[in-house]
């Protein structure tokens, strides 16, 4: 009699994770593409428009510790099979939405639904990969966040232009339930059933020094690159006098910049940590400076133009580069039973501090001084992020060498089966 049949291969599980993660952030991004739809069939004004898509950040940053701790307790390849389908479904509930209330609550459905992936995406890739593959891993996951979001407004301008912003909209229901029940196949790592739990294990976390020195760099680096994601097709269409469509289409390659930064500098850091582990951490540091060395010049100094261009997409690489490894140096320094919480820790920091930040910070500042001034403003802060990811790598070895205690305050136990 035959043994039970082995799931997908660890290279197959990062395929299937990464697509369903470049879904998530496509979902998030296409209803964007539905704004002048939107308007015109409910007379929204920009301010509603906004929070629709403000809302989705809020309910991933609000839900990913409970979730996550859920996650932690349970199994991650329910969890994300459950997730998935969850944020599918809203997604379809979006698409037959009757009215702006019933788009609005749809949309925070598909923010509940999204608010665990990360973490249990990430805890699972971590466990089914070795350490020294770790930065790459994490890197190619999140790199499909911001290819994701480029996806989802071409593919929903294209739809919506051709059928209506009900099809955009919806459409991305389906890859997303297929995937979701597909993960089903993956096998899972044992559940640690340590304590403690929800809050205490939050703040265990929090008491790791690299955890908080890592989370505080990413939230400073996605701070500039929110900002320079949101503001850069307004900033192209006033200075170098573009239509909307072809600033956007330059931003977009901004962004694919973006994705190459994030998943290049995760395999280089990896290589240079097998010779020596702190280097995982020497890659944010550099990154971190790099981003301001190119953006800085770029709008304080360099006049609109080719030059110019060719920074920001320099910048745009350097500053998503740090991603990758600040994420698997927290998990390197995490007690497994609670590494979706660590990583959900890193979430809401960015989606509360920085991708939510980042946009209006630079918006403020651009009421004050001008537009171009206020993106070179906000990139200085890629200098703070690089002295943050600095301490983080001070403290990494030692955290690192603790790792295979129990976590802070837990006590030892059998593992179960998740």
């Amino acid at each position: 009699m035959s043994g039970p049949r082995p799931g997908p291969s660890p290279r197959s599980v990062l395929v299937l994770l990464t697509a369903l993660m470049l879904v998530d952030f496509a979902d998030r991004q296409v209803l964007v593409a539905a704004f002048p739809y939107l308007r015109g069939e409910w007379g929204l004004d920009d301010t509603t428009l906004g929070a629709l898509v403000a809302v989705v950040t809020l309910a991933v940053g609000l839900g990913a510790l409970p979730v996550a701790a859920l996650v932690d307790r349970w199994s991650r390849v329910r969890a994300i099979a459950l997730m998935g389908t969850v944020w599918s479904a809203a997604a379809a509930a979006s698409a037959v939405a009757a009215s702006p209330v019933a788009l609005f609550a749809a949309r925070i459905g598909v923010g509940a639904g999204e608010a665990g992936y990360g973490p249990a995406g990430g805890a699972l890739l971590a466990t089914l990969f070795p350490e020294r593959r770790r930065a790459a891993v994490l890197g190619v996951f999140q790199a499909a966040g911001p290819l994701g979001t480029v996806v989802g407004m071409a593919l929903g301008s294209a739809i919506a232009a051709q059928w209506g912003w009900r099809w955009a909209v919806g459409i991305l229901a389906v890859p997303g339930v297929l995937l979701a029940l597909a993960v089903l196949r993956v096998r899972d790592y044992p559940t640690v059933h340590a304590v403690p739990r929800g809050p205490r294990a939050v703040a265990g976390v929090l008491r790791t020094r690299t955890v908080v020195a890592a989370v505080t760099g990413m939230v400073l680096v996605l701070v500039v690159a929110s900002s320079l994601y949101t503001w850069l097709p307004t900033h192209f269409e006033r200075s170098l006098l573009l239509s909307p469509a072809q600033a956007g289409g330059l931003a977009a390659v901004v962004v694919l910049a973006g994705v190459g930064g994030t998943a290049g500098a995760a395999v280089l850091a990896d290589r240079a940590a097998r010779r020596d582990p702190a280097a995982r951490l020497r890659t944010p540091v550099l990154a971190g400076t790099a981003a301001s060395a190119l953006l800085v010049p770029a709008f304080a100094v360099v006049p609109a133009g080719p030059a110019q261009i060719g920074l920001v997409v320099l910048g745009s690489a350097a500053v998503t580069a740090a991603v990758g490894p600040a994420a698997a140096a927290v998990v390197d320094v995490t007690h497994r039973g609670v590494r979706a919480t660590a990583i959900s820790v890193l979430v809401v920091a960015q989606n509360l501090l920085g991708l939510t930040v980042g946009p209006v910070l630079t918006g403020a500042l651009a009421d004050t001084v001008d537009l171009t001034t206020a993106l070179a403003l906000v990139a200085v802060l890629g200098l703070a992020a690089a002295a943050a990811f600095g301490a983080a790598m001070r403290s990494y070895p030692g955290d690192r060498a603790g790792v295979g205690s129990p976590a802070p305050g837990a006590r030892p136990v059998a593992e179960a089966g998740g």
